[in-house]
């Protein structure tokens, strides 16, 4: 069940402040005071907008990134062109606008940091919010005939992964020439539909 909360402005800068540290640094890395310290805020008046301390606070900030990377995954998979090609282009489009999520720091260093009810629910929002709407896709393209894999799980999960890690590959690769992220991304997808093998 999601934590529910007051809305205000100023709770929305902790929101986007903490937002943007956890996916910098990860959960251990930080701290109360760090949020407080870039909000211009005492650290004991951070407890007003976070009652229930550091882990409440980014179990909220985790699940809200969750919900609108599957409000902008679905919305850009069921409004491209039907075919499997086009709808996995837009999920990478969407992917490679937002900050990245840092999937495999999530399950191995910020997940052991929390209570583990609260891991076990993240990384099964983490599953339903970014693999299924990419997972639902394939299934779809699988059912007119488009691609033949049996488990479209597995291959949705191993996308995700792939495309988040484009992330990580630095501005400087890409100066001067055609190259960006999105042409990784479209190229990665072809070699996924097409193979790599000569026909």
């Amino acid at each position: 069940m999601a934590i529910k909360h007051e809305v205000s402005e100023a709770r929305e800068r902790v929101i986007e402040v903490a937002e943007r540290l956890f996916a910098q640094k990860g959960y251990a890395a930080v701290t109360l005071r760090d949020i407080a310290g870039q909000l211009g805020l005492k650290h004991a008046s951070l407890y007003h907008h976070a009652p229930g301390g550091k882990e409440e606070l980014y179990i909220e900030v985790m699940e809200r990134t969750l919900r609108r990377h599957n409000a902008g995954l679905t919305a850009a998979i069921t409004t491209a062109a039907p075919d499997i090609r086009a709808r996995l282009r837009a999920a990478a489009d969407w992917l490679i606008s937002q900050p990245p999520m840092d999937l495999v720091r999530m399950v191995y260093s910020d997940m052991p940091e929390i209570n583990a009810e609260h891991a076990r629910r993240l990384s099964e929002n983490a599953f339903e919010m970014m693999i299924a709407p990419i997972g639902l896709a394939l299934e779809t393209a699988k059912g007119r005939g488009e691609i033949h894999h049996h488990d479209t799980g597995l291959v949705a999960g191993g996308l995700l992964g792939m495309l988040e890690s484009l992330h990580a590959v630095p501005q400087e690769a890409f100066d001067g020439t055609r190259r960006s992220r999105q042409w990784m991304a479209y190229e990665l997808i072809d070699v996924m539909l097409d193979g790599v093998r000569r026909r």
